[in-house]
């Protein structure tokens, strides 16, 4: 079953400190695990979750690059921290500091993907706001959606250079 997507409320859904939002996928992106605190701040039952891509989940005002720039490090075999805005399948929005890892079996081989999500830090959030904006902005000004991933795939490597950071080291210290 795909749920369809929602226009966003403006509000904001929450959870508090204590809690941690946990979902396992496969290598696909595809929902194998959900616990009950993604579940009740998605607003999505179980059923409607597992098997669905991770994306359900995905607010139109966050930047393509970020999930893409997310995709190539974890499929490196390497972890990923990132603030990322979500959408509930009621519309309303909510922040994470999310912790994204390869998961992999006793091989070696990666079999799938675990994210942890905190409750973020409102100053850091705020302070990373404009630069997602700049970079969806680049991201639709151009018609052709890849050439608009690309350009701001590029805004945001420069932005790091700029920094002289990794983009964890950014997240980091936002």
């Amino acid at each position: 079953m795909t749920r369809t997507k929602v226009p966003p409320t403006g509000r904001e859904a929450t959870f508090s400190e204590d809690e941690i939002i946990v979902t396992k996928t496969d290598l696909k992106g595809r929902l194998t695990y959900a616990n009950e605190v993604f579940l009740r701040v998605s607003a999505l039952s179980r059923e409607e979750a597992l098997g669905q891509p991770h994306s359900i989940i995905r607010h139109p005002h966050m930047p393509r690059c970020v999930f893409k720039l997310l995709w190539e490090t974890i499929e490196a075999k390497r972890e990923i921290f990132a603030y990322v805005l979500n959408l509930a399948a009621t519309g309303d929005h909510y922040w994470v500091f999310a912790h994204v890892t390869p998961s992999f079996d006793g091989a070696g081989r990666v079999v799938g993907y675990h994210s942890n999500r905190r409750k973020p830090d409102p100053e850091r959030v705020a302070r990373i706001v404009p630069l997602y904006r700049e970079l969806l902005a680049e991201e639709q000004s151009l018609a052709n959606r890849k050439e608009g991933l690309q350009r701001s795939t590029e805004r945001l490597l420069a932005f790091l250079r700029e920094k002289g950071m990794s983009f964890d080291e950014y997240m980091l210290t936002v």
